[in-house]
């Protein structure tokens, strides 16, 4: 008797070697190529980003590493790709000049730790929270900060503690500019600008890469001396512990919070971005900030800058075709290599290269995407003055500055309602006035309610729009006496109630905000009979006449004296059918005529139909002759269980006999519905429609009218159970184009 373990499969040490193979292969293919394109381009980013935070050289090429192989096999995202980044260069030279690059490493680590608390809190997905205006325009202010600085290096000179100092020193620095740093600087920022617009084959070669090397060679070539990267030794002779800071640990810790919260927010938003750009694995925003929190912990006590995921690398890494987070790590393994092997070609990189590399990185930052867009939703004061804080204060200020004034702006508009009162003019019978309420009407918005409504003429006739999302008892209060104040003294005044808030409902409880979902109960509600209804049709007419009434009002005034339907619509008598609803159809449009199953009857027993039909083609010119079926169809019940019914149904119901016939010998249209799933008297619903249409195509009326005017006879089924209409011909079924097709069904 065997067991399990007898029985299992056994894999050889040649299958393990093949499905080694077999993993390998995606990487050797993918991200192997990926990961040298991402190398080239971090390179020159690591390095310009420690120069212009301040820190050493070297801090740039050990936060590549640490962020390419730790970020890389530890984060959320496959495809993510951290190191230095640009957005906490602000941040990070501040700290360095209050602290000293000791205790900046230390902050690093403390940031770290605290990014890890964040992940194990399960927390990520709040800092998306923000407002993306306020990241847009950090960035941006980061970037104008970058570019204020850098500026001052690429003119021979160096950078200020602060932007203002570096806006009021750049006249005197221009008049003292350094020719070769400046010809070397303009050099990489054209190569940089003109890059993109080269042809593809050349652009295999990263940008960044090409431009610096072309300010290295420049720099050579110049028979003078320019000032050059200062690395002294090899990457270990540069690296650094971390120290502890000497007392102000106030200062430290909203350094740390800062430091934690701009890195896992700006990986967070670039995480989300790669997502947008690949269909592969999606992020895990948790693990994110854990991968990202034990980079900055080893960045840290390595003395490395802090880590973040830059959204420039990660999208190169998806461009180069990268499959797996392999290509990240490998790209920090190239980076290491390099950064022990070739520390002698980076003493050779002149600082002027770099500037011009951080200038055209920074304005790169400001976006016109991001301007647009702000102006667009009327955001455009948030964005500019976290702009200025970020730049003239500094980061955490600016951001805290602009969240305040973006919450303001929000909560402005969440409690604003607009009011306006105006008279209608070419009203027949005396003064009639219109007074519309949208939006939030709160106790806020009396001042404005009372002045509008003070504007009105005692004897106007007032027609009181509402269409409100929140509506409290003070609002309420001023309206419902203001408008028993006018209809005690004669005058008139119509309530109509658009918003998803209603005066009926305004003192049975709390105020509570409105939700789309009541428009929708409000709607279909008439659909649906419940105890506490007293009369269901009093009801929906008052409802009627409160909510739509004004808006039929003169699209059926143009109709009074004549029809203008463009379709004739025979349907079953059903209650679940609402013709105008399934095809989204205004008063005036369908021609609709109802019987039990939806039959065109044969010969002279009922004329009832065809008297219909021949008035909606030769009175009413209508283009379109639909018969609709549903699902769950009573008579198609009736009939397929042979259900005894009275002589008056039995009789109708002997219409539908052939369609039971071709349904039972395997009509194609049974088979279709068949095998697309539905039920046998669903089948045959779909088989009486096939039938009725071709009886309408024999109809002379019908035939004429396709013939001189291009009549279309169409059959529709509406499957109650997924609330969606499939078109039915004489010979199968389809799903229209905007649905996916549920299963493949006959030819068509």
């Amino acid at each position: 008797m065997s067991t399990d373990t007898d029985s299992a499969p056994r894999t050889s040490p040649r299958g393990s070697a093949h499905n080694f193979f077999d993993l390998l292969r995606p990487v050797l293919r993918h991200d192997l190529p990926a990961s040298l394109v991402v190398f080239l381009v971090a390179l020159p980013l690591s390095l310009g980003i420690a120069v212009a935070s301040g820190a050493p050289v070297a801090a740039g090429l050990v936060a590549a590493v640490v962020g390419g192989i730790v970020g890389g096999a530890l984060g959320g995202s496959a495809l993510q790709v951290s190191g230095p980044a640009a957005g906490l260069t602000v941040v990070v030279a501040t700290t360095i000049s209050q602290f000293g690059w000791a205790t900046t490493c230390f902050i690093t680590v403390a940031a770290g730790v605290l990014q890890v608390v964040f992940g194990l809190s399960r927390i990520a997905r709040a800092a998306l929270g923000i407002s993306p205006v306020v990241v847009h325009a950090m960035l941006a202010g980061i970037g104008i900060t970058i570019a204020l600085q850098q500026i001052h290096v690429l003119l021979g000179g160096s950078s200020h503690s602060s932007a203002w100092r570096n806006v009021v020193e750049l006249p005197g620095q221009l008049l003292h500019s350094h020719g070769p740093a400046v010809l070397i600087g303009v050099t990489v920022i054209v190569i940089l600008l003109s890059w993109r617009h080269l042809p593809a084959r050349l652009r295999v070669v990263p940008g960044p890469l090409v431009a610096v090397t072309a300010g290295t060679v420049l720099s050579l070539v110049l028979p003078v001396e320019v000032a050059r990267i200062p690395l002294n030794g090899s990457l270990f002779d540069d690296l650094a512990l971390p120290r502890l800071p000497e007392g102000n640990w106030f200062a430290v810790g909203v350094t740390v919070l800062t430091v934690a919260l701009i890195a896992s927010v700006q990986s967070l938003l670039s995480a989300v971005a790669v997502d947008k750009m690949h269909g592969g694995e999606r992020t895990d925003f948790d693990r994110e900030l854990l991968g990202q929190g034990a980079a900055n912990v080893l960045s840290g006590l390595f003395g490395g800058l802090p880590v973040a995921g830059v959204i420039v690398r990660s999208a190169t890494n998806v461009e180069a075709g990268a499959r797996s987070r392999a290509s990240a790590v490998l790209h920090g393994i190239w980076i290491l290599v390099f950064s022990v092997a070739l520390v002698g070609l980076v003493r050779q990189i002149p600082t002027a290269a770099l500037a011009g590399l951080l200038i055209v990185i920074g304005i790169q930052l400001v976006k016109l995407a991001h301007i647009r867009l702000a102006h667009r939703t009327r955001d455009l004061v948030v964005y500019a003055v976290t702009i200025a804080g970020v730049v003239f204060l500094n980061l955490l200020e600016g951001v805290l500055i602009g969240l305040a004034l973006a919450f303001g702006l929000l909560l402005w508009r969440v409690v604003r309602a607009h009011i306006v009162a105006k008279p209608l003019p070419g009203c027949e019978f005396g003064d009639h006035w219109l007074v519309t309420i949208e939006g939030s009407c709160t106790f806020l918005a009396l001042p404005k309610l009372t002045s509008e409504l003070a504007r009105i003429p005692e004897q106007a006739v007032v027609r009181l729009e509402m269409s409100v999302d929140f509506l409290d008892h003070a609002a309420y209060e001023m309206i419902e006496d203001w408008v028993h104040r006018r209809r005690n003294s004669g005058g008139v005044v119509e309530f109509v109630e658009l918003g998803s808030v209603r005066m009926a409902a305004a003192t049975a409880g709390p105020p509570t905000r409105g939700h789309s979902r009541k428009a929708v109960e409000e709607a279909i509600g008439p659909w649906r009979r419940t105890a506490n209804r007293v009369d269901p049709v009093v009801a929906g007419i008052s409802a009627y006449h409160r909510g739509h009434a004004h808006l039929l009002r003169p699209h059926l005034d143009s109709l009074r004296n004549q029809q203008e339907a463009d379709t004739f619509f025979l349907t079953c008598a059903d209650a679940r059918v609402v013709p105008n609803v399934i095809t989204n159809s205004g008063p005036g449009d369908l021609f609709t005529v109802r019987n039990v199953g939806n039959l065109v009857p044969v010969g002279n027993t009922d004329a009832s139909v065809e008297a219909a039909l021949i008035y909606a083609l030769e009175k009413l010119d209508v283009r379109t002759v639909v018969v609709c079926g549903h699902s769950g169809c009573g008579a198609m019940d009736a009939l397929h269980r042979a259900v005894q019914t009275g002589q008056a149904l039995g009789d109708w119901l002997a219409h539908a006999q052939p369609s039971l016939a071709q349904f039972r010998v395997g009509h194609p249209v049974a088979r279709a519905a068949a095998a697309a799933g539905f039920a046998e008297v669903d089948q045959l619903a779909m088989v009486n429609v096939a039938l009725q249409l071709e009886t309408l195509h024999a109809h002379p009326a019908v035939n004429r009218g396709m013939r001189e005017r291009g009549v279309a006879v169409r059959g529709l089924f509406f499957d109650l159970a997924t609330a969606r209409v499939i078109e039915v011909t004489v010979d199968g079924i389809a799903e229209f184009e905007d649905t996916p097709s549920r299963v493949a069904a006959e030819p068509v």
